[in-house]
């Protein structure tokens, strides 16, 4: 078990490698490329002046398939990881922090891949792909014990339960990830209109196909949370920090899509509402460290 564990980090390891790259590669075709040009100019008494101008351009489409080749070799490296890792325990990687956060990268990562395919949108990777990074360099970060698997502690032994909530968990937060991004922007391409980047009604209309995926699983994730809560603790609400963390999150996405659907919102607004109910999914995320409680086991 313990060389699977070892090969299971490994692969992390490389799929961090491979994420970097490609957020690199992402941010450096989002943003474009600096073209310097030279002039001649000619003045009346016969004189010639040589004039400097810089413009920016969209980056290379070779720049941007190279991103997302190199996304793919993240996601698949850590599909390995998380394998190994499920066979080694005997479960899915879902108990602590260190587990359900590589789970987190490669769900993320799947996610975004399966975005940019159906909107055929790669300047969305210039923000989703540091946000993965970061959730690896946060993993890094974490204590070594944790990498290894432990048996459960008896609240989590509930194997079915745990693994259809912690699971949908890290599928709305995946997607309110690319919310966030198309949301963020929303905002860039609305107020500086650069050419290369996606139109603003078709950001918005991604932002809100990814929350219209992610709410139904937030929602999933608070009744079969409560359902957990009774069997582990004997009530079905106890207030806990990141119980009502989820619940503020969820009431902010279930705003958006009122105001979107009933109230006619559009563009910027929704766009602003977005990035507060984003912050609102890191809070509930790493609220657990500041506030503790009933989810604080295994760094949860």
């Amino acid at each position: 078990m313990e060389a699977l564990v070892r090969l299971s980090f490994y692969c992390f390891a490389a799929a961090t490698i491979a994420f970097v790259a490609s957020a690199a590669c992402y941010l450096a075709y989002a943003v474009g490329r600096v073209r310097l040009r030279q002039r001649t100019l000619a003045t009346s008494a016969g004189t010639t002046l040589v004039a400097h101008e810089a413009s920016l351009e969209p980056a290379a489409l070779g720049v941007g398939r190279f991103a997302t080749l190199l996304a793919w070799f993240g996601v698949a490296f850590q599909a390995a990881s998380i394998l190994l890792r499920t066979v080694a325990g005997g479960r899915l990687p879902l108990s602590n922090m260190y587990e359900f956060s590589t789970t987190f990268v490669l769900l993320a990562g799947v996610v975004y891949l399966l975005f940019e395919r159906w909107y055929g949108v790669r300047q969305l990777g210039a923000i989703v792909l540091p946000l993965v990074v970061a959730m690896c360099g946060y993993v890094w970060l974490l204590p070594a014990d944790l990498r290894e698997v432990n048996d459960l502690i008896p609240a989590l032994q509930n194997r079915p339960l745990m693994t259809v909530h912690v699971s949908l968990a890290i599928l709305a937060y995946a997607t309110f990830a690319v919310a966030f991004a198309a949301a963020v922007l929303f905002l860039i391409a609305n107020r500086w209109h650069v050419s290369w980047l996606p139109s603003p009604d078709l950001l918005d209309d991604l932002g809100y196909r990814a929350v219209t995926i992610g709410f139904p699983a937030m929602s999933l994730v608070l009744i079969l949370g409560s359902v957990w809560a009774y069997r582990a603790w004997g009530t079905y609400w106890q207030w806990d920090p990141k119980e009502t963390a989820a619940l503020f999150t969820w009431l902010i996405y279930g705003v958006y899509l009122h105001t979107r659907s009933l109230r006619g919102w559009r563009g910027s607004r929704s766009a602003v509402v977005l990035l507060v109910a984003f912050g609102a999914v890191v809070f509930t995320y790493f609220g657990n460290y500041v506030f503790g409680g009933l989810h604080a086991y295994g760094g949860v």
